[in-house]
């Protein structure tokens, strides 16, 4: 599978609605059959950044970023960002969440 984590630096007259200007492209992201999950966070340190953990089936990364949705969900962003996102894009064994062997809960 794909394992994503992205960070945007949001504008701060932008933050609070963030959520709202991608929804449309948050749902048609996980809409698709390639798509494992598609979460938006906020930092509790930084209220301006949103980070975006998203994983993909090996076949699914393809069709979504080359997909209408993307382009138009990545230009919906641009006004609202202070500067480039950072990406973290690996493949990684497995096809979801595994339990954290560590911390145990019975």
């Amino acid at each position: 599978m794909y394992f994503i984590v992205v960070k945007f630096q949001v504008k701060p007259a932008s933050a609070e609605r963030f959520p709202e200007e991608v929804a449309e492209f948050t749902a048609a992201t996980r809409a698709e059959p390639g798509n494992l999950w598609f979460e938006w966070s906020r930092s509790i340190e930084d209220p301006n950044e949103y980070v975006l953990v998203e994983a993909f089936t090996d076949d699914g990364a393809g069709p979504h970023v080359s997909s209408d949705h993307f382009a138009k969900g990545l230009e919906s962003m641009r006004p609202h960002l202070v500067s480039t996102p950072k990406i973290l894009s690996r493949q990684v064994d497995g096809d979801g969440w595994d339990a954290m062997g560590e911390l145990q809960i019975d």
